[in-house]
């Protein structure tokens, strides 16, 4: 009785019934595993004014796909170093199956149409070149949260 006098009885359920929910809806779920890749490729001098463009107004069926294929946070950086232009790639994958994901994500129309577009704009180091892929892959040297 003592406590409705001093707090009104509507913010005094609201405020219990958000304690419940805060307590409660995390409980059943496991933390996500995740796991970070970077990677870095070149970018020929005469296409980075399109490349850019491209990006920043980047389609939404492959921001969907990149979704689906469970990757987030995915930030592409441009460097320049003595004259040429480098793209380094970062992202974080919170999936089960990584292979399964990008063949996925690789027979997406949408997808292959982007990199159409977004391909002859880059320029592989030859690490990647010798595989037949664009991006070189990066080993992660630190971390910390």
């Amino acid at each position: 009785m003592i406590l409705r006098k001093l707090v009104p009885f509507v913010p005094f359920t609201l405020v219990c019934a958000i304690s419940i929910l805060m307590v409660c809806c995390g409980r059943d779920q496991e933390p996500k595993s995740v796991k970070r890749y970077a990677s870095i490729t070149g970018v020929k001098a005469e296409k980075l004014e399109y490349y850019k463009k491209l990006h920043g107004d980047a389609w939404p069926s492959v921001l969907r796909k990149i979704k689906e294929c469970h990757i987030q946070n995915y930030s592409i950086f441009l460097k320049e170093v003595d004259g040429r232009h480098y793209l380094f790639s970062y992202f974080e994958y919170t999936g089960a199956d990584f292979n399964a994901d990008m063949q996925r994500m690789a027979a997406d129309p949408e997808t292959q149409r982007w990199w159409k577009e977004t391909d002859p704009c880059q320029m592989p180091l030859p690490d990647a070149r010798a595989k037949g892929t664009v991006w070189s892959d990066m080993e992660e040297v630190f971390h910390t949260n």
